[in-house]
């Protein structure tokens, strides 16, 4: 047997709960929890227990019959021996008054064959419930008797009636036997209850297809009987190492623009270690990925965030701290500050960190998303919306439309979206202004923690840090021996304002370190390449902007004037999209096309 038999215990008395514990600490196939109680008071303990995963049930008498009517689980009675009874007697043969034997059927019965054997000549009283024991003990005392060897119940009756009392105890050879009996009755039923409960945990959390792998990976149950068979196999056999031996896993994979949603989890049944996968498959209407919407498990985020420029740099600084102690929690969370400061890297070290980092990580990039993907977001029964424990992260919630902003609020909101799953919200806002309307609403309707990111230019100590450490990864890469920057060009890079922050730094560095063959960057270079971004973007009171034409030629198609003012409104922008297309009200996918056509 491989595991020992959980029993439950209801003592009608004191002492035989001691008798039993001791009993029980002397063996190794079975563990005891043990109660005091008789006839009702042991019943309602039982109801209390039910629950508890015991396998069998030991009582005695009356309290014994009483619980076997309201449970399922086996009960087993201590019976009383004649040797119980005998042992009783015999400390009665010296009282002088008159006695009788009162009690169930179980007592009388053995004491009139005990009787009869040994000719005793004792009065012998039979009851058949609680009902009848003040009753019968009442017309004892009327008739001149004083004493009566008995059960627990008719014991305390009659101390309370003032008539003396020997109570048949149970020796130790018979809560012996009713433990061989219980592991006896229990071992019988171990393989049919592990069997019932392994295919409980098969069935309970099915929402679709089921495939089953056994400890070799074998297939050993497959509700699968579809295309691309092979594929999925190979995918949950992928995917078994990331399953946490309790609780379970949750992924997403596009095959061939089948999106499969998996959640997976490890079941043990008779010591043998099963991979349950409940597989939901569904054609959507978008490629994953293509329109703003892609699923991430753990290892895919860990990989980006620890392979990017905020990692390898150190970055995050002095937010560190924060950051892990935001991940533990569930709350809503505002990521904000300028393009380029890491607000996706900083909502990837959230995830990562998180309670839910075993389930995907959703992210939607609201400047992307159409019509197709938002109506699969709303609508489709697959839909990330519909699930729970994931985290989502909505990039960019201010590029939103206004009406699509208000109705993503309503429906997080009422859908309870926001404690079913873990949201994480990024902003894009200038600094020293104040951040958009739609993103003040989402903060103060949804009590999000926030995280704001210091632009670049108020870091400006930390440029030399930033820059040996990437170029450490730089030379890695490019296979060369970059010590560093020359002093003046160091102070070159501390001077500029870098308007588009560590994605802009990132930029340059890379190009300095690409154009670059002495040991050092030189100031020459460096001046080079930042003269090229100053003529992209150069600092003003209204912001970053290129240096527009004032004339604009209305003598040509609307399509060309449009394109036209989009262009120099993202050149006033100083090239963030972002901000162009919320000054000109239209989405970040409007402006897009509008740029992108010939």
């Amino acid at each position: 047997m491989d595991r020992k038999i959980r029993i439950l215990g209801i003592a009608p008395y004191e002492a035989m709960k001691t008798a039993m514990q001791k009993l029980a600490a002397q063996r190794d196939d079975l563990e005891l929890d043990v109660y005091s109680g008789d006839l009702e008071y042991g019943a309602e303990i039982v109801r209390h227990n039910l629950n508890n995963g015991y396998d069998v049930i030991i009582s005695r008498g009356g309290t014994a019959e009483l619980i076997g009517r309201i449970t399922y689980i086996p009960v087993i009675e201590i019976s009383l021996s004649v040797y119980d009874i005998l042992r009783s007697i015999k400390l009665a043969e010296n009282y002088a008054d008159r006695y009788a034997i009162v009690g169930f059927p179980s007592i009388t019965g053995s004491a009139h064959l005990l009787c009869d054997l040994l000719q005793y000549r004792i009065d012998i009283v039979t009851i058949h419930s609680s009902e009848e024991v003040v009753g019968t003990l009442q017309r004892l005392k009327q008739n001149g008797y004083r004493m009566v060897i008995c059960d627990m119940i008719t014991h305390t009756t009659a101390k309370n009636l003032g008539l003396n009392a020997i109570l048949i105890t149970s020796g130790s050879e018979s809560i012996e036997s009713a433990f061989d009996q219980a592991v006896k009755v229990s071992t019988g039923y171990l393989r049919l209850q592990e069997e019932n409960r392994f295919l409980e945990e098969v069935v309970k959390f099915h929402t679709g297809d089921t495939v089953i792998l056994d400890a070799s990976d074998d297939i050993c149950f497959s509700s699968w009987d579809r295309e691309k068979a092979d594929e999925l196999y190979a995918l949950l056999r992928g995917e078994r190492p990331q399953i946490p031996p309790t609780g379970s896993h949750k992924f997403f994979r596009n095959i061939d623009n089948t999106l499969f949603s998996v959640d997976s989890r490890i079941i043990d049944s008779m010591g043998q270690e099963y991979a349950v996968f409940y597989i939901t498959a569904s054609k959507i209407p978008i490629n994953t990925g293509r329109y703003g919407i892609s699923f991430h498990s753990l290892r895919d985020t860990q990989e980006r965030f620890f392979n990017s420029f905020y990692s390898i740099t150190g970055a995050m600084g002095d937010l560190q701290n924060s950051i892990d102690q935001i991940g533990q929690s569930t709350f809503p969370v505002m990521i904000t500050g300028e393009s380029g400061t890491g607000k996706e890297q900083i909502a990837r070290a959230i995830y990562a960190g998180s309670i839910y980092n075993r389930n995907p990580l959703v992210s939607i990039d609201c400047g992307l998303i159409n019509d197709r993907g938002w109506e699969y977001l709303t609508n489709h029964y697959n839909s990330p919306f519909n699930d729970d424990q994931n985290t989502i992260y909505f990039k960019n919630i201010e590029e939103l439309p206004s009406q699509r902003s208000r109705l993503l609020l309503s429906l997080i909101i009422d859908t309870g979206l926001y404690r079913r799953n873990r949201l994480i919200f990024s902003c894009t806002g200038e600094d020293g202004h104040p951040l958009p309307e739609a993103c003040q609403e989402f903060i103060k309707r949804l009590s999000c923690l926030t995280v704001c990111l210091p632009p670049l230019r108020e870091r400006t100590q930390e440029i030399p840090t930033l820059s040996s450490l990437y170029l450490n990864t730089l030379n890695l890469t490019l296979g060369k021996q970059l010590t560093g920057f020359s002093p003046d060009a160091m102070d070159l890079l501390r001077e500029y304002d870098w308007p588009q922050n560590y994605t802009q730094f990132k930029r340059v560095i890379n190009e300095l370190a690409t154009i670059t063959n002495a040991p050092y960057i030189q100031k020459r270079d460096t001046e080079t390449v930042l003269t090229k971004e100053k003529a992209i973007f150069r600092r003003s009171i209204g912001g970053y902007h290129r240096a527009p034409d004032p004339n604009i030629n209305l003598n040509r198609p609307l399509d060309e004037i449009t394109r036209d003012i989009i262009n120099r409104v993202v050149a006033a922008s100083g090239g963030n999209q972002t901000t162009a297309a919320r000054q000109l009200g239209i989405s970040r996918t409007t402006l897009w096309r509008y740029l992108n056509r010939s």
